[in-house]
């Protein structure tokens, strides 16, 4: 069967997603359902990828499908494209499969030249719309098809506008626009070495080709890669006839959404402008109406627009994101789609939506982005600390949460910034889809210009980032970089503070505060932990984090790393004298310092879980990171334990390593130190026993780090069953434990059913497992792995995001030999991909049974349980 490249609007449907892109699926649907949609038609994302196998060209039989559509649509609509009499424009909108949001290219009014612009001027009896639709035309696709850049275009504009004294485009007149197009045809002219295209099938190609290119521009890529969106599935071509929101003051142009997106409320949210078209509203040029005046301006297009609000929303069950454009009083529907929202605006959608009967609680947690929770696990600005700001200015709430950095006025200078680990607020008139990167990298954003859905907006709440827009009172000067407002002036790198559920705007850095889990959020989490099958736990290695993780959710601590409690300045004289010690009775001699201090962490860490599983790693880093290297503190640790100076650099040399991280650390100290070992079992179990003397409920698993062979870990299992079987007697208790290992070598997961003879429990240790298996040093792979990643060697940073197709083998591997041997052997992760949302549903598809991650990421890991368990119940 021949592959069908182009679709008219009435042949397509929603479920058509992937074929016609997310725009082209829903305009099918809308057409489908009677809704008042220009007619057009889809181009497919096989044809996008058709064109990029073909070496970046249409083929002929994609063109002869779009010429006979262009057809019909012309016959259907008794206009034709170039006419000097009634001639037919279009649009042409790319459409990605998942919504990317002012990251690739649209072009409109497409289909004008010197002699179509007379016939529309004629058709409509509105000369000064005609070429105002036509300057539009030439700057779009200069800009979009050739790449002239677009400041060239907006300097005439600005200037003729200057000249006049004009404050708003609608100012222009129709001279004004007439001498305008030739300007602009005259910068085509210098630019591209040719006239403007006269051809409207030129044009047509041309824009098309562009949109196709626009998939692989740079903006694309990154939003891509922020949010997890496949390189392979191309977008969609929209080619849709013109309506005017230009044509006057009974015409207009604007967004909504049928829920507030920044706080989940349930009431119409969104702007418009008069005599605009769809391009203003979201680049922000002109401040926009909010979507509620419309009932006074136009009173029967605003209800019919919250009639079909109310259709669309019923109709996709979720919250929806509507362009609009009014014609001479006639609504128009140009696109609607499921509304980018904040975490907060999701779950209180969400609920909403279950209380109402439209979805159930599974459904509502599948709704939720997991990284999303990430905006609400932050702090906010502490009220004391508030009141006390200077408070600057006052801009639109665009985005909730509040941010402090230090200003920067451009993308490159806030990357270059975050890079060197400043906190960043990126601040400018506008943003644009060239900003991504800065974007990404600030904490906040804050514009002059723009609406509640200007790109800074929209692309701010879809990253969870705080965003104060529009804030008119600010005097942003980019080109000497500085920022003014109510008599303070703030230069690069002064800190300012943005408040984007308020849209306050303040000098300085200001003191945040904790949030807490209550209200939806809470409904929601126990929505997950009915359906959740693999359990959740924390990394934490004192009371403090294991409380925060408690309050999270978390059901246990899947790794301490005890080493942690070694750095403690209290206690780092007795380890380093552990260290330098000479003979096993000295090492032994400071050993019983740090004994009681490790029990008493134990005890503190068994008291907060009470009951709770507590996985506890034994000593891992090389014995070089305790000594000091500086000759200061060499001197000052030589007086007080009454030795050399030269002795203890004797030391540090003899324990320094070419490659520590493969070298002689983990379960090989052990080996060769049994009498840590020793002391550590022996603190873990006294600690265990003196909580359950306090009245607590405890559970701890001893971890032997770094195992690769079998004989290292039968050799210290002897060794912590002996020393803890001693104290149970001794104490004459009766605390049961286990002794597991650290699954972070590839040679254990390829030997894991010899290993699981001895081991009661394995966790995967997947930041060294991805060390050893890729071969990169986790400390300075970051010098390279921005540009794997850029260049397409890697899809991901593998120690961000778990490398399923390799290191996801082995530790697939690892479950399957250990449960050969022990069919109920416990499984879990503690490398950080433990909190990493698509990580955690490869775990729960290789049947661990638990994850662990840091407290923050607790509930982002909860949540991504839980949507696993839903997609793929256990049995």
């Amino acid at each position: 069967m021949e592959t069908k490249f182009v679709y008219d609007f009435n042949e397509g449907n929603k479920e058509m997603k992937y074929l016609l892109g997310g725009k082209g699926s829903n305009l099918a649907e809308m057409t489908k359902i009677g809704l008042p949609v220009p007619p057009g038609f889809t181009i497919t994302t096989e044809a996008c990828n058709d064109y990029y196998a073909n070496e970046e060209k249409i083929k002929e039989d994609v063109i002869k499908e779009i010429e006979s559509h262009l057809e019909k649509l012309e016959k259907d609509l008794n206009k034709t494209l170039g006419s000097d009499k009634n001639p037919l424009l279009v649009s042409v909108r790319s459409g990605a499969v998942f919504s990317m949001p002012g990251m690739m290219d649209t072009i409109l009014n497409l289909g004008l030249n010197d002699t179509s612009v007379i016939g529309l001027a004629e058709s409509t009896q509105n000369e000064r719309f005609a070429y105002d639709s036509y300057r539009r035309f030439i700057q779009m696709f200069s800009d979009v098809a050739m790449e002239v850049p677009k400041y060239k275009f907006d300097n005439v504009l600005d200037r003729v506008k200057e000249d006049k004294g004009y404050a708003q485009d609608t100012d222009l007149t129709t001279e004004d626009l007439k001498g305008i197009v030739e300007e602009y045809k005259e910068i085509y002219k210098k630019e591209i070495k040719s006239d403007f295209p006269q051809k409207p099938q030129e044009q047509l190609m041309l824009a098309i080709e562009a949109v196709f290119k626009s998939w692989n521009n740079n903006r694309a890529m990154v939003y891509r890669r922020l949010h997890d969106i496949a390189h392979d599935l191309g977008t969609a071509v929209n080619i849709q006839s013109m309506v005017f929101g230009n044509m006057g003051e009974t015409s207009g142009t604007g967004v909504a959404f049928t829920r507030n997106p920044a706080t989940g409320e349930n009431k119409l949210f969104g702007e418009y402008l008069i005599n605009a078209q769809g391009e203003d509203v979201v680049a922000g040029i002109r401040t926009p109406q909010d979507i509620s005046t419309l009932k006074d301006v136009m009173p029967e297009v605003y209800n019919k627009f919250v009639e079909i609000t109310h259709i669309l929303e019923g109709h996709y069950k979720d919250m929806q994101d509507i362009e609009f454009t009014i014609e001479n009083e006639r609504l128009f529907i140009l696109q609607t789609r499921n509304g980018k929202r904040t975490a907060e605006a999701a779950i209180n959608i969400a609920t909403d939506l279950v209380d109402a009967g439209i979805i159930d609680d599974k459904e509502a947690i599948l709704r939720i982005e997991p990284n999303q929770l990430d905006q609400l696990l932050h702090p906010k600005f502490e009220d004391k600390a508030l009141a006390e700001a200077k408070s600057l200015a006052k801009g639109l709430p665009a985005s909730p949460g509040a941010a402090s950095g230090r200003v920067y006025f451009n993308a490159d200078d806030a990357v270059e910034a975050s890079d060197r680990g400043e906190k960043v607020i990126l601040v400018r008139l506008e943003t644009s889809p060239e900003d991504i990167e800065g974007m990404i990298k600030a904490e906040g954003i804050l514009t002059a210009r723009g609406g509640m859905t200007s790109h800074a907006a929209v692309v701010a709440r879809g990253m969870g980032k705080c965003c104060v827009a529009g804030c008119g009172e600010l005097k942003v000067d980019e080109a000497n970089k500085e920022v003014s407002a109510s008599g303070t002036t703030l230069k690069e790198g002064d800190y300012i503070s943005i408040d984007g559920s308020t849209g306050n705007v303040y000098a300085g850095d200001i003191k945040k505060t904790e949030v807490a889990l209550t209200g939806n959020f809470e409904r929601l989490m126990n929505w997950v932990d009915k359906y959740k099958q693999m359990a959740v736990r924390t990394n934490a290695d004192n009371p403090r984090d294991a409380r925060s993780a408690i309050e999270f959710g978390a059901e246990g601590i899947g790794l301490c790393r005890t080493e942690h409690m070694f750095f403690d300045e209290a206690r780092l004289p007795a380890v380093r004298e552990m260290i330098l010690a000479d003979s096993v009775e000295q090492r032994e001699k400071a050993l019983a310092k740090i004994l009681p201090m490790q029990r008493e962490d134990f005890i503190e860490l068994f008291k907060v879980m009470d009951g709770k599983p507590v996985n506890i790693r034994l000593l891992d880093p090389p014995l070089h990171e305790f000594l000091p290297h500086d000759d200061e503190t060499i001197n000052e640790l030589a007086a007080s334990m009454g030795i050399r100076a030269s002795d203890i650099k004797k030391k540090v040399v003899d324990l320094e390593e070419f490659n520590p991280m493969l070298g002689h650390r983990g379960c090989r100290l052990a080996i060769t130190y049994p009498e840590i070992c020793v002391m550590q079992a022996k603190a873990i179990i006294q600690g265990a026993i003196e909580s359950t003397k306090a009245g607590c409920k405890v559970s701890p698993e001893i971890m032997v780090p770094l195992v690769g062979e079998v004989n290292e870990l039968k050799i210290l299992r002897e060794l912590i069953v002996e020393t803890v079987e001693a104290v149970l007697k001794e104490e004459n208790s009766d605390v049961k434990y286990t002794v597991g290992t650290m699954i972070e070598i590839p040679r254990a997961c390829l030997t894991a059913d010899e290993i699981a003879e001895v081991a009661d429990f394995y966790s995967f240790g997947t930041n060294d497992l991805t060390q050893m298996a890729f071969g990169y040093s986790r400390d300075d792979a970051g010098k390279f792995l921005g540009e794997y990643v850029d260049k397409g060697i890697l899809e991901k940073d593998p120690f961000q995001v778990l490398d399923q197709n390799g290191v996801g083998k082995l530790v697939d591997m690892g479950c399957k030999l250990g449960r050969s041997v022990k069919p109920d052997l416990k499984l879990g992760i503690c490398g950080e991909h433990g909190g990493e949302p698509s990580s955690v549903q490869f775990c729960y598809d290789v049947g661990l049974d638990y994850v662990s991650c840091s407290p923050f990421r607790v509930p982002i890991a909860r949540l991504a349980s839980a949507q696993a368990s839903i997609k793929n119940p256990r049995k």
